[in-house]
């Protein structure tokens, strides 16, 4: 069990099935990385960002649900229901994001308006690390949920505490049996 902090994304909302090739998803991931390497180079644009430090981009994270759905129905990909992120250094303020949207429109010559600033503060989760396809994740989330049930706690999931994922491996680059995914879900005391 975690209790996560505030944190600062950057994130594009979406629907539909991720694994469909220059499908909506893939899209939202470049626009994603687009600005977050911006923000990662602005010194070497001769940007100054107050307390900015050298860092390493964060790996990409997706918030996942079917709308109407109790459960996630992992056979209709199609009802997926996403915000594809990226977690900000602290230093980075929203005016610091405008900044870099506005580089990168410029530099790519690419509409970046679906990307926003998306503070978040999860609160209370249990978290696993999930080994293996993202179409096993079930059986890890029922010993997540077995956990938490064991310590009084129950699901909390609603429109801003969603299920969650933080991709450790390159699913271009992992064998599916070898990727790590750490899997996040909302609770509270029951």
């Amino acid at each position: 069990m975690v209790d996560v902090p505030a944190m600062n994304f950057i994130a594009v909302r979406g629907s539909g099935d991720p694994n469909r090739e220059d499908g909506e998803y893939q899209q939202a991931i470049g626009l994603l990385y687009a600005v977050a390497f911006t923000i990662k180079m602005s010194r070497r644009a001769g940007h100054l960002m107050e307390g900015y430090f050298d860092y390493v981009v964060p790996p990409l994270e997706g918030f996942w649900w079917q709308a109407g759905a109790g459960d996630v129905d992992y056979a209709h990909k199609e009802r997926f229901e996403w915000i594809a992120a990226i977690r900000l250094p602290d230093f980075v303020t929203e005016a610091e994001f405008g900044w870099a949207l506005e580089e990168a429109t410029r530099k790519k010559h690419a509409d970046f308006s679906r990307v926003q600033f998306m503070p978040l503060q999860e609160g209370l989760c249990v978290q696993c690390l999930h080994v293996g396809p993202y179409d096993d994740e079930p059986a890890t989330l029922a010993l997540m949920h077995e956990f938490a049930q064991s310590e009084g706690y129950v699901p909390d999931f609603s429109d801003v505490r969603r299920h969650h994922e933080i991709y450790l491996s390159d699913a271009r680059r992992v064998a599916p049996e070898r990727l790590r995914t750490v899997i996040r879900h909302p609770i509270r005391p029951a």
